[in-house]
C-alpha cells in the first residue's frame, strides 16, 4: 500500500482579521496564492505536476465563493491544467482538505497534491454565510428544541460542565502569548513562515498582556435568555480566553515516498493516521474528545506515545476540557503558543497547525504529533503525524 508523507509546508503570518488588519486589502484569493507560490517554490516544484489542490474555506460567500481554491491555483500563475477543489468542515476544513489529500495519495488518484486553505475575516465577516438565513432548517430545530447556540455559549457551557475557573481560562490564555512571543523571538516560527507585504510575525500576539489585565475583560457572551433554557451560568469566557478573528493562509504538500524518491525531495513527515468525529452539538466544541481517542485508537497509539499536540484553542475551556478527559501533558499541548495568541483565520486553521505540529516536531526531535480541531456543529477531525529522519 502507498503512504502519503508532507514534503514541506508553509503559511502566512497571520493578520488581524478586522478592518485596519495588515492583510484587509488584500483579496482572499491572492492571499490563498501566496501560499500555495511560496510552497512551490520552496520545495522546487514545477507546479504542472500537480494533481489537485484541495483547499479549505468557512466563510464561502462573497469574494470566497464559486470554488475559491480553483481562482487562487490561478492566481498562484499554476497551469491552467491545475484543478483546485474548496472543502468545508467549517473550522476543520483544511486538516480535512490534509486527510483527503492523503486519501487520494494512498488510493492512487492523486501522485501529487496540495492540501491548503485561508480566511479573510477582515473582507468575508464571520457568519456572513448565514446572515438571514436558516441553515439548520425544521428537522433540526425539532430535534433540538431551543435550537443551537452560539460558540461562545457552547464554550461557557463547557466552562461550567467541567468545573473551570475564570482564573484558568485566563492563565491558559496568558500562556498561549507568552509561548507564541517566545516562539518568535527564538524563530522557531521562522522557517515556516512566508512574509507577505510588510507583516513578518503575527499580527494578535499580545506578549505584554498580564493576568491582572485579562481578568478586567468583561464576559460577552452573558445572557438571560440562555439562563432561561440551561439554568444558571457563571459566566467566564472573555475575549481574552476566545480566539480572534484572522485573516491567513497555509498550504502543504503531500504526496507519497515512491514519488519524493524520484524527484530527491525528503519528506518531513507521514500521515499516519487521520479521522473525524462528532459529539453533541449543543457543547459543539467537545468532537476532539471522541475525535482523540478515536484516533489513538485506530493508530494503536496511546496518549502517553505523543510527543507533541496542536489543539485548536478556539476558546481555553475546548482546550482544558479536552486535557481533563484525555490526560495529555499540557507541557506538550501547543509549545508554540496557539490560536487565542497566533490567531483562528478559520479555513487556514487547520493547514496552520499541521505546519507548525512538523516545526515543533522537528525542533524537538519529537516523532509523534497530533492535531486536533473542534468545529461547529459538533464535529471534529484528529490526525497523527510521524515525523521523518532526515
Amino acid at each position: 500500500m502507498r503512504d502519503a508523507v508532507i514534503v514541506d509546508a508553509v503559511r502566512t503570518p497571520l493578520g488581524r482579521g478586522k478592518p485596519g488588519g495588515a492583510y484587509a486589502d488584500v483579496h482572499p484569493v491572492d492571499l490563498h496564492a501566496h501560499a500555495l507560490k511560496s510552497l512551490v517554490e520552496r520545495v522546487g516544484l514545477d507546479p504542472a505536476e500537480i494533481d489537485d489542490v484541495i483547499g479549505g474555506v468557512v466563510g464561502q460567500v462573497g469574494e470566497q465563493s464559486t470554488n475559491t481554491t480553483r481562482m487562487a491555483a490561478l492566481a498562484a500563475g499554476f497551469p491552467e491544467s491545475v484543478p483546485g477543489v474548496t472543502v468545508d468542515r467549517q473550522c476543520g476544513s483544511s486538516q480535512q482538505a490534509l486527510s483527503f489529500a492523503a486519501q487520494g495519495v494512498v488510493a492512487g488518484a492523486y501522485d501529487v497534491v496540495v492540501a491548503s486553505g485561508v480566511e479573510s475575516m477582515s473582507r468575508v465577516p464571520i457568519g456572513s454565510s448565514q446572515l438571514g438565513r436558516d441553515f439548520a432548517g425544521p428537522s433540526v430545530a425539532a430535534r433540538y428544541p431551543g435550537g443551537l447556540v452560539p460558540q461562545g455559549v457552547s464554550a461557557e457551557l463547557i466552562a461550567q460542565k467541567w468545573g473551570l475557573s475564570r482564573e484558568q481560562l485566563d492563565e491558559f490564555a496568558f500562556t498561549s502569548h507568552q509561548r507564541a512571543a517566545e516562539a518568535w523571538r527564538q524563530g522557531w516560527f521562522d522557517a515556516e513562515v512566508a512574509p507577505l507585504n510588510d507583516l513578518r510575525t503575527d499580527e494578535t500576539i499580545r506578549p505584554e498582556t498580564t493576568m491582572e489585565a485579562l481578568a478586567g475583560l468583561r464576559t460577552p457572551f452573558a445572557d438571560p435568555h440562555w439562563e432561561q433554557r440551561f439554568g444558571h451560568i457563571d459566566w467566564k469566557v472573555t475575549a481574552g480566553s476566545s480566539s480572534p478573528y484572522n485573516d491567513g493562509s497555509a498550504a502543504l504538500l503531500v504526496t507519497s515516498s515512491e514519488v519524493a524518491a524520484a524527484h530527491g525531495w525528503t519528506p518531513r513527515a507521514r500521515i499516519h493516521t487521520a479521522t473525524v468525529a462528532a459529539d453533541d452539538p449543543i457543547l459543539m466544541l467537545t468532537g476532539i474528545i471522541p475525535a482523540t481517542a478515536k484516533v489513538l485508537q485506530r493508530a494503536g497509539l496511546s496518549i502517553a506515545d505523543i510527543d507533541a499536540f496542536e489543539v485548536n484553542e478556539a476558546f481555553s475551556p475546548v482546550v482544558l476540557a479536552w486535557q481533563a478527559e484525555t490526560g495529555a501533558d499540557l507541557a506538550k499541548v501547543n509549545v508554540h503558543g496557539g490560536a487565542i495568541s497566533i490567531g483562528h483565520p478559520l479555513g487556514a486553521s487547520g493547514a496552520r497547525l499541521a505546519t507548525t505540529l512538523l516545526g515543533v516536531l522537528d525542533r524537538t526531535g519529537g516523532r509523534y504529533g497530533l492535531q486536533t480541531m473542534c468545529e461547529a456543529g459538533g464535529t471534529a477531525n484528529a490526525t497523527i503525524i510521524e515525523r521523518l529522519d532526515s
